[in-house]
């Protein structure tokens, strides 16, 4: 758990610099990771991914704690290439999202409108 937060201290800022491509973007980041695929894939796909986002590129997964030691472990994982939690986010949303006010009452006032019609046809068929 210590290690995933370290990390994302230290990524970050690699991948907010990597959304400004320029020369003197990719030697500051070339300095802190010494590898020039790893810089040329960050500048490529990674920055497109997140050109859009303002911030929080990873996320810390918690799973438990180890067995030796009971440490605590996590994962961690760029927010933008994990295809599971964004599988909604292109496809459109479905009707007008609905508040969740009244909503008991609505339907205990038309409920009772129901009860209320279905008693006057009772009446009306005994008599």
């Amino acid at each position: 758990m210590a290690k995933a937060k370290a990390l994302r201290v230290f990524a970050e800022p690699l991948i907010t610099k990597a959304k400004e491509n320029t020369t003197h973007q990719r030697r500051v980041v070339f300095s802190y990771l010494q590898d020039k695929e790893a810089v040329t894939e960050l500048f490529s796909n990674v920055a497109q991914k997140v050109a859009g986002r303002p911030g929080g590129y990873t996320r810390i997964i918690k799973l438990g704690t180890r067995v030796g030691d009971n440490a605590e472990t996590a994962l961690i994982e760029l927010v933008d290439f994990n295809e599971v939690y964004g599988k909604g986010k292109g496809e459109p949303k479905e009707a007008a999202r609905k508040t969740r006010r009244g909503g008991s009452r609505k339907k205990a006032t038309e409920m009772k409108a129901e009860e209320a019609v279905s008693e006057i046809k009772e009446e009306k068929e005994q008599k």
